[in-house]
């Protein structure tokens, strides 16, 4: 339980004292990793190698014009000397991942380690199993750090990272914490970015504040806004939809108008659609 002061108390102003001094503590590190990445050169990467053109090509979807533009982007910022700082915003299945997973091919083709930062572990999970799939045929070690992990299994991770033997690490907020450091980190990939306070996200920069940043959301928050306002930060928008994705229906209904309901759920279960009904007790709906 939280310790209560009284207002006004000695307690009250140590208390306030010291958060004002953490505030400040954090405000100066984050301005001098800014400070570092404005003025000392990042990694230039070589242009595109075979083996990545031979890599996308075997992308199964074909690709929107906003997420071509997204991924040379990335690629323009990634063989450029000034640390990329790049914000990928897009709604869910517009293909934000793709961009992520042909920038850490990159990466770890020019000798350097990938971050990706996820809050779930199921998600976390999902795009161990994504890079995986995708990188299947090439030499591209990637592992995952979350609960799904047992200790040891952890442990052996953060030893093989440290030692440089992992390409690409996955990882839940485990990924930040403080026995797990990487050889030579070339790429952070920051997904679902408001899901992460500024303390958690400036942690992996911590590691080598000359890395590049991807970030990753749908919805990003005012201070990342901000920056790709003010120019400190660029920002590539997918806007548009796959040919693939259908067009979601929403539909409100009051409850009386059950009949109208279940004709609709079933005439899109029919064409093969999928239904979310969104109710307020599941047992009386069922």
């Amino acid at each position: 339980n939280p310790p209560l002061n009284v207002l006004g108390g000695k307690r009250w102003e140590k208390t306030k004292e010291k958060a004002e001094k953490a505030v400040r503590d954090l405000a100066a590190e984050l301005l001098r990793i800014q400070a570092v990445r404005e003025t000392e050169s990042g990694h230039a990467f070589d242009e595109d190698t075979t083996w990545q053109r031979e890599f996308e090509s075997s992308f199964v979807y074909e690709e929107t014009e906003d997420q071509v533009k997204a991924i040379d982007d990335s690629k323009r910022d990634m063989e450029g000397e000034q640390p990329m700082d790049r914000l990928i915003c897009g709604d869910v299945g517009f293909g934000k991942t793709e961009v992520a997973i042909r920038a850490a091919f990159k990466t770890v083709m020019a000798g350097k380690q990938v971050a990706v930062l996820v809050p779930t572990t199921v998600l976390a999970q999902q795009h161990y199993n994504t890079f995986t799939e995708r990188m299947a045929a090439y030499p591209v070690r990637t592992e995952l750090l979350s609960r799904f992990r047992t200790r040891r299994q952890q442990q052996q991770v953060v030893h093989d990272v440290k030692a440089g033997s992992v390409d690409i690490v996955i990882g839940t907020h485990r990924l930040i914490q403080p026995d797990v450091t990487f050889k030579d980190l070339g790429l952070v990939v920051i997904d679902e970015e408001q899901r992460f306070g500024v303390e958690h996200k400036q942690k992996l920069l911590n590691f080598r504040a000359e890395a590049d940043v991807l970030t990753l959301t749908a919805t990003p928050i005012p201070r990342t806004l901000a920056f790709a306002i003010h120019g400190d930060m660029d920002i590539s928008r997918i806007n548009e939809k796959p040919k693939t994705r259908k067009e979601i229906i929403t539909l409100s209904k009051p409850e009386e108008k059950i009949d109208e309901i279940l004709f609709f759920i079933k005439k899109q279960i029919e064409v093969g659609s999928q239904v979310f009904w969104v109710c307020p007790l599941i047992e009386e709906s069922l």
